[in-house]
């Protein structure tokens, strides 16, 4: 029997491409939306491609979407739910990874790792100096974490073995997170005014889009340090970077911005006080084997009509 056919972004993986390929036929993503290709029974997102109604009307076969990582918060999962195409993902195996390199960005920006290194490396380190390059500390110092969800909860676990005092909000308390993990839920505003460290771990979704502009960096305190491991996104790219060159704040680490990635002349990149990596959360070997595993296990559930290992729901 021939081989369903599905379509991915790309270019994948070469571990990815070579499983899916002893399964299914895999058409280049423009070749399958323009029409001039066979139909596709199924979509392998891979990085952010958006998929909404109007593509799925150029798709008419589509029975999966499988989304290789958590986040689909570029599938609009209104226009697939109405056309009753389940949709999988990959929750909870990025969970400690993304937690890792919150922590990985908060300590390099405390301790202002990225500059040092650059100086080590320069021609004009010749010699030591105590008094230069004086970075921050993390223990004993309050980290204010938005969303204690799966990932939050982990930011939360490493902050205590920091020493830090843990302070949370969310769209409602989590009586487990403040007993289990020493962290004290409080107000959006004043999670803002009292933290050391503000790392975001939400989705994208309405109500986080621009959710820290102007008037939240305003509250911060000018030697806080702001650390985003969500989506862009949810900040203001050009708040942000005003706040940086007024130094308003003290610094931003950023895993993800808005765009993704930044244009090459943006004035964000031209900063010091920003720290700045290509999207990295999931990025490990073990993390990356499991996001594989089960966005493909899902693809071909959905093909065969099966329930899937993982479901969005709208």
């Amino acid at each position: 029997m021939p081989k369903p056919r599905v379509t991915a972004d790309g270019p994948l993986a070469a571990e990815i491409n070579a499983r899916l390929s002893e399964h299914v036929e895999i058409l280049p993503w423009q070749v399958a939306l323009d029409g001039s290709a066979e139909p596709v029974a199924g979509i392998y997102t891979y990085g952010h491609p958006r998929v909404d109604g109007g593509m799925l009307d150029r798709l008419p076969g589509v029975r999966i979407i499988s989304n290789y990582g958590v986040g689909v918060d570029h599938i609009v999962l209104a226009d697939v739910a109405a056309r009753k195409i389940p949709v999988g993902n990959t929750p909870g195996v990025l969970d400690g990874a993304t937690a890792d390199m919150a922590f990985t960005l908060l300590l390099a920006s405390a301790r202002r790792l990225v500059e040092g290194d650059r100086y080590a490396r320069s021609p004009g380190f010749t010699v030591y100096d105590p008094g230069y390059m004086l970075g921050r500390e993390v223990h004993d110092a309050t980290i204010g974490i938005v969303g204690l969800g799966r990932i939050g909860r982990q930011i939360a676990r490493r902050a205590r073995a920091f020493d830090m005092t843990v302070v949370y909000h969310n769209r409602r308390t989590r009586p487990e997170g403040d007993a289990a993990l020493e962290a004290r839920y409080i107000g959006f505003e004043e999670l803002l005014k009292i933290s050391d460290y503000v790392v975001l771990s939400v989705p994208l979704s309405p109500a986080t889009r621009g959710l820290i502009g102007r008037d939240q960096l305003a509250l911060m305190k000018p030697t806080a340090t702001l650390i985003n491991v969500a989506r862009g996104p949810i900040v203001n790219t050009a708040s942000l970077t005003e706040a940086l060159t007024e130094r308003r704040i003290l610094a931003a680490a950023l895993d993800v911005t808005d765009p993704e990635p930044l244009p090459r002349n943006h004035p964000l990149l031209k900063l010091d006080n920003v720290t700045i990596a290509p999207h990295l959360g999931s990025a490990t070997v073990q993390t990356r084997q499991q996001m594989a595993d089960i966005s493909i296990e899902n693809l071909l559930r959905g093909l065969r009509g099966e329930p899937l290992l993982f479901e969005v729901r709208a």
